[in-house]
């Protein structure tokens, strides 16, 4: 499989194939430029470009015959960029019989299953044993593990208790994760608790404390993580208002504000709608004035449940308990009910 370079600039440079020597074993089939040296930044950009990692469980010896070139001079179009990644990735699909691009033209890896469903499941208040009875049906385990996340409780004892029992008449298999922790009797990092887990209960609490020591821990990135792979999220107060883009808090000195969250969910949430008088009339406010995005409100005791990032269900313990959509229309505040249904 030699090919020689020539020193005309004219001249296209042979791209060698390379393919790894045992076909069992998951590797990268790379795209190697013979003459990398004497080839324009603008080539080294688009070869580097064409890494394409593939599974291949059975690979024709030909296949390595088979060469690319790449124009030594001038710049490469995206579209010439795209048109080398896909054609080569053709060549994977026919020779192996696995085709390892999508419809939409994304590079795939046919041993890798597709995403989960990501859930998220909030309560305006109350997420009691109906709630997490609800979050362990939707994980889909016969005996889901469930964990709390007490950081906006300041890890209070009081509401990990509460936690337990909200569980003990459930087949759930119950834990909690504190935050204010040390190395010395803390040996897993959060990534290896809070993705072994099926469920993760948010507490109420400190919502700006909250998503200031997710964000220095790194908890937010594993958060996301376990959203990404399916495990059911959830909670009430803080433990609703964390997933949205923004929302009102009771977390500084004096009055409701606003608080920047963990965006997972687009839009705005205002918890304790019923519950506490200044939410409703702040909450129209700062969406009215176009301070705040439109957004979900739910009165303690009544919840969503958003499948990916649109609402699946609405749903209440409680009757009179509702959930709202508030918006801007026609240049004026307007609450849309949610009718939910009930769950015990």
């Amino acid at each position: 499989m030699n090919a020689e370079t020539s020193d005309r600039a004219d001249t296209a440079v042979p791209i060698q194939l390379q393919y790894p020597v045992d076909p069992n074993k998951s590797a990268f089939i790379r795209l190697t430029h013979r003459a990398e040296a004497s080839a324009s930044r603008a080539n080294r950009d688009a070869l580097r470009l064409c890494e394409l990692r593939c599974l291949l469980f059975s690979l024709p010896s030909q296949f390595a015959e088979r060469i690319l070139h790449v124009p030594k001079t001038g710049r490469m179009s995206m579209e010439r960029k795209e048109f080398l990644v896909k054609s080569a990735l053709g060549v994977v699909g026919v020779t192996t019989g696995k085709m390892p691009i999508d419809g939409a033209g994304t590079l795939t890896d046919p041993t890798v299953p597709s995403r989960a469903t990501r859930k998220i499941l909030i309560a305006g208040g109350g997420f009691n044993t109906a709630w997490i009875r609800e979050m362990a049906r939707l994980s889909g385990k016969p005996r889901p593990r469930i964990c709390y996340l007490p950081t906006a409780s300041a890890d209070s004892q009081s509401s990990t208790i509460s936690f337990f029992k909200n569980c003990s008449s459930l087949n759930v298999e119950p834990f909690v994760q504190n935050s204010f922790i040390e190395s010395l009797s803390q040996k897993q990092g959060w990534d290896e608790v809070l993705l072994s887990m099926d469920g993760i209960v948010v507490s109420g609490g400190n919502t700006l404390n909250q998503q200031a020591i997710w964000k220095a821990q790194g908890i937010d990135v594993v958060l996301r993580e376990g959203w990404d792979r399916g495990i059911v999220l959830g909670g009430a107060s803080a433990g609703s208002l964390c997933w949205f883009d923004e929302g009102t808090t009771d977390s500084r000195p004096k009055e409701l504000t606003i608080v920047k969250c963990l965006g997972f969910i687009e839009g705005s949430h205002s918890p304790h709608y019923d519950a506490e008088a200044g939410r409703r009339p702040l909450y129209h406010k700062l969406i009215g004035e176009g301070t705040m995005q439109p957004g979900y409100a739910c009165d303690n005791n009544a919840g969503i449940y958003f499948e990916e990032t649109a609402v699946k269900r609405v749903l209440s313990e409680r009757d009179g308990a509702k959930v709202y959509f508030v918006s801007v229309v026609d240049g004026k505040v307007v609450e849309r009910v949610l009718e939910p249904e009930r769950i015990s």
